[in-house]
Protein backbone atom coordinates (compact mmCIF):
# COMPACT_ATOMS: atom_id res chain seq x y z
CA UNK A 1 0.00 0.00 0.00
CA UNK A 2 1.35 3.58 -0.81
CA UNK A 3 2.17 5.51 2.11
CA UNK A 4 -0.14 8.56 1.17
CA UNK A 5 -2.75 6.02 1.09
CA UNK A 6 -2.12 4.43 3.90
CA UNK A 7 -1.28 7.45 5.90
CA UNK A 8 -5.06 8.35 5.04
CA UNK A 9 -6.20 5.06 6.31
CA UNK A 10 -4.65 5.46 9.55
CA UNK A 11 -6.18 8.64 10.13
CA UNK A 12 -9.72 7.59 9.43
CA UNK A 13 -9.22 4.24 11.24
CA UNK A 14 -7.69 7.20 14.84
CA UNK A 15 -10.85 9.01 14.31
CA UNK A 16 -13.78 5.99 14.02
CA UNK A 17 -11.83 4.56 17.05
CA UNK A 18 -11.50 8.23 18.98
CA UNK A 19 -15.37 9.06 18.23
CA UNK A 20 -16.15 5.57 19.74
CA UNK A 21 -14.25 5.50 22.56
CA UNK A 22 -15.56 9.01 23.56
CA UNK A 23 -19.24 8.04 22.95
CA UNK A 24 -18.49 5.43 25.98
CA UNK A 25 -16.70 7.61 27.61
CA UNK A 26 -19.41 9.92 28.03
CA UNK A 27 -21.64 7.56 28.77
CA UNK A 28 -19.80 7.08 31.96
CA UNK A 29 -19.44 10.28 33.12
CA UNK A 30 -23.35 10.85 32.43
CA UNK A 31 -24.26 7.81 34.44
CA UNK A 32 -21.78 9.10 37.21
CA UNK A 33 -24.63 11.98 37.53
CA UNK A 34 -27.45 10.20 37.57
CA UNK A 35 -27.99 10.23 41.44
CA UNK A 36 -26.41 13.83 42.21
CA UNK A 37 -28.78 15.08 39.46
CA UNK A 38 -31.54 13.17 41.46
CA UNK A 39 -30.90 14.53 44.93
CA UNK A 40 -33.63 16.81 45.04
CA UNK A 41 -36.24 14.48 44.08
CA UNK A 42 -34.59 11.51 46.72
CA UNK A 43 -35.00 14.29 49.39
CA UNK A 44 -38.50 15.34 48.02
CA UNK A 45 -40.03 11.46 48.14
CA UNK A 46 -37.68 9.64 50.86
CA UNK A 47 -36.87 12.44 53.07
CA UNK A 48 -33.05 11.87 53.15
CA UNK A 49 -30.74 14.47 53.80
CA UNK A 50 -27.80 15.82 52.13
CA UNK A 51 -25.46 13.34 53.81
CA UNK A 52 -27.09 10.54 53.39
CA UNK A 53 -27.29 11.09 49.55
CA UNK A 54 -23.76 12.28 49.67
CA UNK A 55 -22.99 8.67 51.02
CA UNK A 56 -24.55 6.93 47.95
CA UNK A 57 -22.27 8.81 45.92
CA UNK A 58 -19.48 7.95 48.15
CA UNK A 59 -20.43 4.09 48.09
CA UNK A 60 -20.68 4.49 44.34
CA UNK A 61 -16.83 6.03 44.01
CA UNK A 62 -16.12 3.63 46.58
CA UNK A 63 -16.64 0.63 45.07
CA UNK A 64 -15.36 2.37 41.56
CA UNK A 65 -12.09 3.28 43.20
CA UNK A 66 -11.38 -0.70 44.21
CA UNK A 67 -12.59 -2.04 41.26
CA UNK A 68 -10.53 0.41 39.03
CA UNK A 69 -7.37 -0.60 40.40
CA UNK A 70 -7.82 -4.31 40.05
CA UNK A 71 -9.52 -4.00 36.03
CA UNK A 72 -6.47 -2.66 34.72
CA UNK A 73 -4.97 -6.39 35.39
CA UNK A 74 -8.12 -7.74 33.99
CA UNK A 75 -7.85 -5.57 31.02
CA UNK A 76 -4.05 -6.58 30.47
CA UNK A 77 -4.52 -9.70 30.57
CA UNK A 78 -7.84 -10.69 28.84
CA UNK A 79 -8.38 -7.70 26.63
CA UNK A 80 -10.65 -4.75 27.01
CA UNK A 81 -14.17 -5.83 25.55
CA UNK A 82 -15.22 -8.20 27.83
CA UNK A 83 -14.71 -5.78 30.71
CA UNK A 84 -15.98 -3.10 28.62
CA UNK A 85 -19.02 -5.03 27.86
CA UNK A 86 -19.39 -5.86 32.18
CA UNK A 87 -19.09 -1.92 32.23
CA UNK A 88 -21.81 -1.08 30.37
CA UNK A 89 -24.20 -4.03 31.07
CA UNK A 90 -23.78 -2.83 35.13
CA UNK A 91 -24.87 0.42 34.08
CA UNK A 92 -27.79 -0.47 32.56
CA UNK A 93 -28.89 -2.39 35.45
CA UNK A 94 -28.04 0.76 37.94
CA UNK A 95 -30.96 2.41 36.23
CA UNK A 96 -33.47 -0.35 36.76
CA UNK A 97 -32.36 -0.76 40.26
CA UNK A 98 -32.87 2.98 40.47
CA UNK A 99 -36.23 3.45 39.06
CA UNK A 100 -37.50 0.18 41.05
CA UNK A 101 -36.40 1.51 44.14
CA UNK A 102 -38.26 1.60 47.35
CA UNK A 103 -36.23 2.48 50.37
CA UNK A 104 -32.41 3.56 50.72
CA UNK A 105 -31.05 0.07 50.70
CA UNK A 106 -32.22 -0.73 46.89
CA UNK A 107 -30.35 2.94 46.07
CA UNK A 108 -27.39 1.62 47.90
CA UNK A 109 -27.66 -1.70 45.87
CA UNK A 110 -27.79 0.64 42.84
CA UNK A 111 -25.36 2.41 43.83
CA UNK A 112 -22.75 -0.57 44.34
CA UNK A 113 -23.69 -1.98 40.79
CA UNK A 114 -22.72 1.75 39.23
CA UNK A 115 -19.52 1.74 40.86
CA UNK A 116 -18.48 -1.43 39.94
CA UNK A 117 -19.18 -1.16 36.24
CA UNK A 118 -17.78 3.10 36.59
CA UNK A 119 -14.28 1.19 37.34
CA UNK A 120 -13.60 -0.36 33.94
CA UNK A 121 -13.39 2.65 31.65
CA UNK A 122 -10.22 4.25 32.84
CA UNK A 123 -8.21 1.18 31.96
CA UNK A 124 -10.33 0.14 29.21
CA UNK A 125 -10.36 3.27 27.37
CA UNK A 126 -7.24 4.60 27.45
CA UNK A 127 -5.66 0.41 26.79
CA UNK A 128 -7.28 0.66 23.71
CA UNK A 129 -6.41 4.27 22.64
CA UNK A 130 -2.14 3.80 23.72
CA UNK A 131 -2.65 0.77 21.99
CA UNK A 132 -4.47 1.32 18.50
CA UNK A 133 -4.14 5.15 18.01
CA UNK A 134 -0.93 6.67 16.26
CA UNK A 135 1.38 8.59 18.11
CA UNK A 136 0.23 11.72 16.06
CA UNK A 137 -3.28 11.89 16.95
CA UNK A 138 -2.89 10.89 21.24
CA UNK A 139 -2.64 14.44 21.97
CA UNK A 140 -6.31 14.96 20.42
CA UNK A 141 -7.39 11.43 21.74
CA UNK A 142 -7.23 12.39 24.94
CA UNK A 143 -8.61 15.89 24.40
CA UNK A 144 -11.70 14.07 22.54
CA UNK A 145 -12.01 11.48 25.77
CA UNK A 146 -11.92 14.26 27.74
CA UNK A 147 -14.55 16.22 26.13
CA UNK A 148 -16.91 13.45 25.59
CA UNK A 149 -16.78 12.63 29.43
CA UNK A 150 -17.65 16.13 30.33
CA UNK A 151 -20.51 16.72 27.83
CA UNK A 152 -21.64 13.27 29.74
CA UNK A 153 -21.45 15.41 32.92
CA UNK A 154 -23.21 18.55 30.87
CA UNK A 155 -25.71 16.14 29.41
CA UNK A 156 -26.75 14.09 32.51
CA UNK A 157 -28.20 17.13 34.46
CA UNK A 158 -30.56 18.31 31.20
CA UNK A 159 -31.21 14.59 30.16
CA UNK A 160 -32.55 13.80 34.10
CA UNK A 161 -34.32 16.46 35.16
CA UNK A 162 -36.21 17.11 31.35
CA UNK A 163 -37.47 13.47 32.31
CA UNK A 164 -37.81 13.87 35.83
CA UNK A 165 -40.12 16.93 35.47
CA UNK A 166 -42.26 16.04 32.66
CA UNK A 167 -42.60 12.12 33.50
CA UNK A 168 -41.34 11.59 36.60
CA UNK A 169 -37.74 10.56 38.66
CA UNK A 170 -38.33 6.35 37.89
CA UNK A 171 -38.87 7.01 34.29
CA UNK A 172 -35.80 9.63 34.05
CA UNK A 173 -34.24 7.15 35.80
CA UNK A 174 -35.20 4.24 33.59
CA UNK A 175 -34.30 6.75 30.39
CA UNK A 176 -30.49 6.43 31.95
CA UNK A 177 -30.42 3.06 31.76
CA UNK A 178 -32.21 3.14 27.78
CA UNK A 179 -29.36 5.20 26.91
CA UNK A 180 -26.31 3.63 27.99
CA UNK A 181 -27.70 0.26 26.63
CA UNK A 182 -27.87 2.06 22.96
CA UNK A 183 -24.39 3.03 23.80
CA UNK A 184 -23.48 -0.87 24.28
CA UNK A 185 -24.85 -1.33 20.99
CA UNK A 186 -22.96 0.77 19.55
CA UNK A 187 -19.64 -0.81 21.36
CA UNK A 188 -20.44 -3.99 19.56
CA UNK A 189 -21.15 -2.63 15.98
CA UNK A 190 -17.43 -1.08 16.58
CA UNK A 191 -15.97 -4.10 18.15
CA UNK A 192 -13.58 -4.58 15.52
CA UNK A 193 -12.27 -1.43 16.06
CA UNK A 194 -12.05 -1.82 20.02
CA UNK A 195 -10.76 -5.08 20.00
CA UNK A 196 -7.93 -4.52 17.46
CA UNK A 197 -8.96 -7.30 15.39
CA UNK A 198 -7.61 -5.49 12.28
CA UNK A 199 -3.91 -5.16 11.35
CA UNK A 200 -2.94 -2.07 13.12
CA UNK A 201 -2.01 0.49 9.79
CA UNK A 202 0.80 2.27 11.98
CA UNK A 203 3.22 -1.08 11.00
CA UNK A 204 2.45 0.15 7.44
CA UNK A 205 3.41 3.45 7.57
CA UNK A 206 6.41 2.78 10.29
CA UNK A 207 7.80 -0.27 9.33
CA UNK A 208 7.23 -3.47 11.40
CA UNK A 209 7.78 -1.65 14.35
CA UNK A 210 5.38 -3.14 17.16
CA UNK A 211 2.46 -0.70 17.79
CA UNK A 212 2.66 -1.33 21.45
CA UNK A 213 6.51 -0.25 21.73
CA UNK A 214 4.98 3.71 21.97
CA UNK A 215 2.88 2.93 24.66
CA UNK A 216 5.45 4.37 27.19
CA UNK A 217 9.02 5.65 27.66
CA UNK A 218 10.00 3.58 29.86
CA UNK A 219 12.13 0.41 29.67
CA UNK A 220 10.39 -1.95 31.61
CA UNK A 221 8.11 -4.46 29.43
CA UNK A 222 5.54 -6.05 31.77
CA UNK A 223 3.81 -7.62 28.78
CA UNK A 224 4.25 -11.43 29.93
CA UNK A 225 4.91 -10.30 33.45
CA UNK A 226 2.33 -12.40 36.32
CA UNK A 227 0.58 -9.91 38.53
CA UNK A 228 2.92 -10.20 41.37
CA UNK A 229 5.95 -9.28 39.38
CA UNK A 230 3.93 -6.62 37.70
CA UNK A 231 2.58 -4.89 40.81
CA UNK A 232 6.39 -5.59 42.55
CA UNK A 233 7.64 -3.28 39.47
CA UNK A 234 4.87 -0.64 39.88
CA UNK A 235 5.41 -0.24 43.53
CA UNK A 236 8.85 0.96 43.21
CA UNK A 237 7.95 4.19 41.04
CA UNK A 238 7.80 7.42 43.09
CA UNK A 239 6.49 8.61 39.81
CA UNK A 240 2.85 6.32 39.83
CA UNK A 241 2.03 6.74 43.35
CA UNK A 242 2.31 10.59 42.63
CA UNK A 243 0.03 10.33 40.37
CA UNK A 244 -2.20 8.19 41.98
CA UNK A 245 -2.64 11.47 44.58
CA UNK A 246 -2.52 13.98 41.60
CA UNK A 247 -6.21 12.54 40.82
CA UNK A 248 -7.61 11.84 44.08
CA UNK A 249 -6.71 15.80 45.25
CA UNK A 250 -8.09 16.80 41.62
CA UNK A 251 -11.57 14.70 41.99
CA UNK A 252 -11.70 16.27 45.70
CA UNK A 253 -11.95 19.35 43.43
CA UNK A 254 -14.11 17.99 41.20
CA UNK A 255 -16.22 16.64 43.70
CA UNK A 256 -17.18 20.03 45.57
CA UNK A 257 -17.99 21.32 42.04
CA UNK A 258 -19.93 18.75 40.59
CA UNK A 259 -21.91 18.10 43.31
CA UNK A 260 -22.72 21.49 45.44
CA UNK A 261 -22.27 23.93 42.47
CA UNK A 262 -26.47 24.01 42.33
CA UNK A 263 -27.14 24.26 46.15
CA UNK A 264 -24.33 26.88 46.91
CA UNK A 265 -24.78 28.72 43.82
CA UNK A 266 -28.73 29.18 45.20
CA UNK A 267 -27.68 29.88 49.06
CA UNK A 268 -24.54 32.12 48.90
CA UNK A 269 -25.96 34.32 45.63
CA UNK A 270 -29.29 34.00 45.87
CA UNK A 271 -29.57 32.29 42.25
CA UNK A 272 -33.38 30.44 41.07
CA UNK A 273 -33.00 26.83 40.72
CA UNK A 274 -32.48 27.35 36.51
CA UNK A 275 -29.75 29.69 36.54
CA UNK A 276 -27.74 27.32 39.30
CA UNK A 277 -28.24 24.61 37.36
CA UNK A 278 -27.23 25.74 34.62
CA UNK A 279 -23.87 27.26 36.27
CA UNK A 280 -22.79 23.69 36.57
CA UNK A 281 -23.49 23.12 32.99
CA UNK A 282 -21.44 26.11 32.23
CA UNK A 283 -18.66 24.82 34.03
CA UNK A 284 -19.02 21.30 32.11
CA UNK A 285 -19.43 22.87 29.10
CA UNK A 286 -15.70 25.39 29.27
CA UNK A 287 -14.17 22.46 31.14
CA UNK A 288 -14.58 20.73 27.69
CA UNK A 289 -13.92 23.49 24.97
CA UNK A 290 -10.87 23.39 27.49
CA UNK A 291 -10.27 20.50 26.64
CA UNK A 292 -10.26 20.95 23.29
CA UNK A 293 -7.16 23.56 23.74
CA UNK A 294 -5.41 21.78 25.50
CA UNK A 295 -5.49 18.83 23.02
CA UNK A 296 -3.09 21.19 21.05
CA UNK A 297 -1.16 22.44 23.85
CA UNK A 298 -0.52 18.61 24.74
CA UNK A 299 0.50 17.80 21.02
CA UNK A 300 2.87 21.05 20.73
CA UNK A 301 4.97 20.68 24.09
CA UNK A 302 6.58 18.23 25.94
CA UNK A 303 6.48 20.29 29.27
CA UNK A 304 3.61 18.54 30.13
CA UNK A 305 3.88 19.25 33.92
CA UNK A 306 4.16 23.26 33.06
CA UNK A 307 0.55 23.09 31.59
CA UNK A 308 -1.56 21.28 33.98
CA UNK A 309 0.08 23.34 36.95
CA UNK A 310 -0.32 26.33 35.56
CA UNK A 311 -4.13 25.78 34.61
CA UNK A 312 -4.93 24.20 37.46
CA UNK A 313 -3.11 27.06 39.82
CA UNK A 314 -5.66 29.21 37.71
CA UNK A 315 -8.65 27.31 38.68
CA UNK A 316 -7.97 26.97 42.37
CA UNK A 317 -7.86 30.84 42.46
CA UNK A 318 -11.27 31.46 40.56
CA UNK A 319 -13.05 28.93 42.70
CA UNK A 320 -11.46 31.16 45.86
CA UNK A 321 -12.60 34.02 44.19
CA UNK A 322 -16.15 32.23 44.05
CA UNK A 323 -16.04 31.46 47.61
CA UNK A 324 -15.50 34.76 49.02
CA UNK A 325 -18.63 35.91 47.47
CA UNK A 326 -17.38 39.55 46.08
CA UNK A 327 -18.96 39.60 42.74
CA UNK A 328 -22.79 39.68 41.59
CA UNK A 329 -24.59 36.20 40.69
CA UNK A 330 -24.60 36.92 37.41
CA UNK A 331 -20.86 37.28 37.37
CA UNK A 332 -20.39 34.45 39.81
CA UNK A 333 -21.35 31.88 36.75
CA UNK A 334 -19.13 33.74 34.46
CA UNK A 335 -15.82 32.76 37.30
CA UNK A 336 -17.28 29.08 37.33
CA UNK A 337 -17.45 29.45 34.33
CA UNK A 338 -13.33 30.17 33.84
CA UNK A 339 -12.72 27.82 36.30
CA UNK A 340 -13.95 24.44 34.20
CA UNK A 341 -12.42 26.21 31.04
CA UNK A 342 -8.79 26.34 33.09
CA UNK A 343 -9.24 22.66 34.89
CA UNK A 344 -10.39 21.60 31.46
CA UNK A 345 -7.28 22.79 29.84
CA UNK A 346 -4.95 20.35 32.03
CA UNK A 347 -6.60 16.95 31.23
CA UNK A 348 -4.88 16.03 27.87
CA UNK A 349 -1.56 17.46 29.20
CA UNK A 350 -2.34 15.05 32.14
CA UNK A 351 -2.69 12.05 30.03
CA UNK A 352 0.27 12.74 28.46
CA UNK A 353 1.73 12.75 32.03
CA UNK A 354 0.92 9.65 32.90
CA UNK A 355 1.73 7.67 29.55
CA UNK A 356 5.60 9.32 30.14
CA UNK A 357 5.52 6.77 33.37
CA UNK A 358 3.31 3.74 31.83
CA UNK A 359 5.84 1.21 31.46
CA UNK A 360 5.35 -1.38 28.13
CA UNK A 361 2.82 -4.24 28.72
CA UNK A 362 0.95 -2.71 31.69
CA UNK A 363 -1.26 0.49 30.18
CA UNK A 364 -4.79 -0.95 31.62
CA UNK A 365 -2.79 -1.67 35.11
CA UNK A 366 -1.08 1.72 34.95
CA UNK A 367 -4.10 3.90 34.24
CA UNK A 368 -6.52 1.56 36.74
CA UNK A 369 -4.09 2.63 39.69
CA UNK A 370 -3.49 6.37 39.09
CA UNK A 371 -7.53 7.07 38.33
CA UNK A 372 -8.25 5.00 41.26
CA UNK A 373 -6.67 8.49 42.92
CA UNK A 374 -9.85 10.12 41.12
CA UNK A 375 -12.14 7.85 42.41
CA UNK A 376 -10.84 8.08 45.76
CA UNK A 377 -11.46 11.67 46.12
CA UNK A 378 -14.71 11.39 44.46
CA UNK A 379 -15.67 9.02 47.15
CA UNK A 380 -14.51 11.32 49.97
CA UNK A 381 -15.60 14.66 48.77
CA UNK A 382 -18.93 13.58 48.74
CA UNK A 383 -19.89 13.02 52.27
CA UNK A 384 -16.93 15.59 53.48
CA UNK A 385 -18.58 18.57 51.87
CA UNK A 386 -22.23 17.36 52.69
CA UNK A 387 -21.40 17.56 56.54
CA UNK A 388 -19.56 21.13 55.97
CA UNK A 389 -22.89 22.71 54.25
CA UNK A 390 -25.26 20.55 56.78
CA UNK A 391 -23.46 22.48 59.61
CA UNK A 392 -23.89 25.76 57.94
CA UNK A 393 -20.38 25.95 56.31
CA UNK A 394 -21.67 26.38 52.83
CA UNK A 395 -18.55 28.13 51.11
CA UNK A 396 -16.65 25.10 52.55
CA UNK A 397 -16.79 23.05 49.53
CA UNK A 398 -15.56 25.56 47.18
CA UNK A 399 -12.13 26.77 49.68
CA UNK A 400 -11.86 22.69 49.32
CA UNK A 401 -11.60 22.76 45.84
CA UNK A 402 -9.74 25.66 45.30
CA UNK A 403 -6.91 23.82 48.09
CA UNK A 404 -7.43 20.65 46.67
CA UNK A 405 -6.35 22.17 42.87
CA UNK A 406 -3.32 23.92 43.66
CA UNK A 407 -2.36 20.50 45.42
CA UNK A 408 -2.46 18.48 42.85
CA UNK A 409 -1.31 21.28 40.50
CA UNK A 410 2.26 20.56 43.15
CA UNK A 411 1.98 16.97 42.73
CA UNK A 412 2.23 17.28 38.54
CA UNK A 413 5.45 18.85 39.14
CA UNK A 414 6.67 16.34 41.27
CA UNK A 415 5.31 13.38 38.93
CA UNK A 416 7.35 14.63 36.02
CA UNK A 417 10.51 15.18 38.41
CA UNK A 418 9.96 11.66 39.46
CA UNK A 419 9.73 10.84 36.19
CA UNK A 420 13.04 12.05 34.81
CA UNK A 421 14.82 10.31 38.17
CA UNK A 422 13.65 6.77 36.75
CA UNK A 423 16.55 4.75 35.69
CA UNK A 424 14.93 3.35 33.08
CA UNK A 425 12.94 6.03 31.35
CA UNK A 426 14.27 6.64 27.94
CA UNK A 427 12.57 8.29 24.77
CA UNK A 428 11.30 5.53 22.46
CA UNK A 429 10.47 7.72 19.50
CA UNK A 430 11.18 11.08 18.15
Amino acid sequence: MPVTEALRAQSRQDWLLISLIGLIHGSSHFFQLVFPTLFLYLSRDFGFDYLQLGFLVTVFFFLSGIGQASSGFIVDRIGAMPVLHFGLLSFVLSGVLIAVSQNYWMLMLAAMVGGAGNSVFHPVDYSIINHRVSPARLGHAYSVHGLTGNLGWAFAPVFITGLSMWFGWRFAAFGAALLVLLIYFAALWGRHLLAGAQPALAATVHGNRDSEADVGLDQDDLSDSGVWETVVTIVKKPALWGAFLFFAFASVSFSAVQNYTIPLMSTVYQLSEVLSSFSLSAYMLTAALGMVAGGFLAGATAQSERIVFISLVLAGLLLLLLAFAIVPGVFAIGLIALAGFCSGMAAPSRDMLIRRVTPKGATGTIYGLVYSGMDVGASVGPALFGYLVDANMDRGPWYGAAIAFVISALLAVYVAYAAQRQPSAQPKYA
